[in-house]
């Protein structure tokens, strides 16, 4: 038969029950709070990249931005006012010297050449009838000067007759004296249509030449005429590939107007620009590492603008292997100019935490591995591959190198 259990009974195992749900709850929470404060003052190995300090020497570089573009780059320019007619190749066709890329309009330039061969034609007409001209004038000047000399040999004759006929008696002195001045008179005339004769000379042919300049001039400005009308067949100069053409037929273009653009896109040069606070350390035949992801390419700063425009200098470099698979145009990279050598430095390798020169908190590896001790570094210059250490680290110390922002707050790590 069954009997009632007492109250303090019953009252005892309600307050075991209790205890042990609390002990329960009390252990789940403080486990809870342990396991969270265990991840939260850990990391993983994996997730490190962890960076050995060495002495070594450091090539200084300063840090800029690049472009890469084709090295080599021609624009075609519309040589005339006009309008496109037919449009021959597209965007992205590799042409060869000579392809016609485009035809335009025109028609008022061939008007135009035809009208400067007709004004040449012209010319050299009025020219043959000039020197016609002068010819005829130049032949009766020369028989008149034939004529004049042979009366002044007719006037000397009788001259020398009347000196004789006077000196035996039987002519007179006046008559001497009228034959001296038909002489005298005589040679003067004929001296005077000598010069005459040579200048009329001298005057035919500097017609002549002024003739002949005027010839020469049309000629050239049909030459560049016709080097303008051939022009505007639009034919691509070289080997290359075509990367933009105005394709919109019937649309009119001027003079000078961006109509085509061939490139070569086997060989890249990189457009690059940095801080105009470091114009003193870029220079024409500075050393520069061009990086594209993990590749790295040399070349050498081989042009630069003299001027700062918006707070930048922009330069450009030639690379040593320009025809590297990984270049594309257009594609962007970092590009490191070399300015210094720093020797025996001690040093620790390049990443993301590295934002320029200045006081880092670095997380410090223990000799065995298993924890991170954070620590204040002063760091200085740096380049592509390395950052020189000024203080706070010694040669052979291992250091965190990865993003460690999300443990900012703590001043240690386990390394699980």
């Amino acid at each position: 038969m069954d009997r009632e259990i007492p109250n303090s009974e019953r009252r005892k195992a309600k307050r075991i029950r209790l205890f042990k749900i609390g002990g329960t709850a009390v252990a789940v929470i403080a486990g809870a709070i342990a396991l969270g404060s265990m991840m939260r003052a850990s990391v993983a190995q994996s997730d490190l990249i962890v960076g050995t300090a060495d002495t070594g020497t450091i090539e200084v570089t300063v840090t800029g931005t690049g472009t890469v573009s084709p090295a080599f780059e021609e624009i075609i320019t519309s040589p005339i006012n006009s309008r496109i007619l037919e449009v021959y190749c597209r965007a992205g066709d590799s042409v060869k010297a000579g392809t016609p890329l485009l035809l335009l309009d025109l028609q008022s330039t061939e008007n135009e050449v035809n009208r400067l061969s007709d004004e040449i034609a012209m010319k050299h007409h009025e020219l043959d009838q000039q020197r016609v001209t002068s010819d005829t004038r130049l032949s009766d000047l020369a028989m008149q000067v034939k004529v004049k000399e042979m009366t002044l040999s007719r006037l000397e004759a009788e001259l020398r007759n009347e000196r004789y006929l006077d000196s035996i008696g039987s002519g007179t002195g006046d008559r001497v004296r009228q034959a001296e001045l038909a002489v005298s008179t005589g040679r003067l005339e004929l001296e005077q249509m000598r010069q005459q004769l040579a200048n009329e000379k001298r005057i035919s042919r500097a017609s002549e030449d002024v003739k002949h300049l005027d010839i020469d001039i049309a000629s050239r400005n049909l030459n560049e005429m016709s080097r303008t009308l051939s022009d505007a067949r639009v034919s691509s100069p070289r080997n290359a590939t075509l990367t933009f053409i105005h394709d919109q037929i019937g649309e009119k273009v001027s003079e000078g107007q961006k109509i085509a653009v061939i490139s070569d896109l086997g060989h890249f040069r990189v457009d690059a620009e940095i801080s105009d606070s470091y114009a003193s350390k870029v220079g024409v035949g500075s050393q520069a590492v061009v990086r594209i992801g993990k590749e790295r390419l040399k070349g050498v700063v081989s042009n630069l603008t003299p001027q700062s425009q918006n707070g930048v200098i922009k330069f450009t470099v030639r690379l040593e292997d320009d025809a590297h698979p990984r270049l594309r145009s257009g594609l962007k990279t970092d590009v490191y100019v070399a300015c210094d050598v720093v020797d025996e430095a001690i040093r620790i390798p390049n990443g993301s935490y590295y934002t320029g020169p200045g006081t880092y908190s670095l997380f410090f590896m223990s000799a065995d591995g298993k924890k991170l001790e954070k620590h204040d570094v002063k760091l200085g210059s740096s380049n592509y591959e390395f950052v020189e250490v000024q203080s706070g680290m010694r040669p052979g110390d291992r250091v965190v190198l990865s993003d460690m922002t999300r443990f900012k707050d703590s001043s240690s790590l386990r390394v699980r």
